[in-house]
C-alpha cells in the first residue's frame, strides 16, 4: 500500500492549487481516500474524504465551497482542487486511507491513527 501526494507549492492569497494522490498496491474501490493537513505546531486536521464505491464525499467546514475532491478509478488517483486559498490553508497535505473512519464533530475532522499515508506535499499561501 503506497500513497504519494504531489502538486503543492507556494501561491498568494486567493490562488489555486491542485493536489494529486497516486495510489499503488490497492484500488480506490478498496478504501475511502482522504486528505489531511498539518501545520507547524498544530494537530492533524482532516480536510476531505471520498469513497468512490458509493460516490460519497465530505469536507471540513473550513474548506467547504473552496476545495473539491475527486477520484479517478482508471488512473487510481485522488485529486484535491483547492481554490481561494488563504494563509490558514498553509500546511503539509497528506493523502491517506480509511478516511471513512475519521472522527467528524464539533472540533472538525480528526484523522484516525490507523490507515496508511505517504509523504506529504507542502502548500504555502502568502497574504
Amino acid at each position: 500500500v503506497q500513497l504519494q501526494a504531489s502538486g503543492g507549492g507556494m501561491v498568494q492569497s486567493g490562488g489555486s492549487l491542485r493536489l494529486s494522490c497516486a495510489i499503488s498496491g490497492f484500488t480506490l474501490d478498496d478504501y475511502a481516500i482522504g486528505w489531511f493537513r498539518q501545520a507547524p505546531g498544530k494537530e492533524r486536521e482532516g480536510v476531505s474524504c471520498i469513497s468512490t464505491g458509493d460516490g460519497s464525499s465530505y469536507y471540513a467546514t473550513s474548506v467547504k465551497g473552496r476545495f473539491t475532491i475527486t477520484g479517478d478509478n482508471a488512473k487510481n488517483t485522488v485529486s484535491l482542487q483547492m481554490t481561494d486559498l488563504q494563509p490558514d490553508d498553509t500546511a503539509v497535505y497528506y493523502c491517506a486511507t480509511d478516511c471513512d473512519s475519521w472522527s467528524v464533530g464539533d472540533r472538525g475532522i480528526i484523522p484516525a491513527d490507523f490507515g496508511s499515508w505517504g509523504k506529504g506535499t507542502q502548500v504555502t499561501v502568502s497574504s
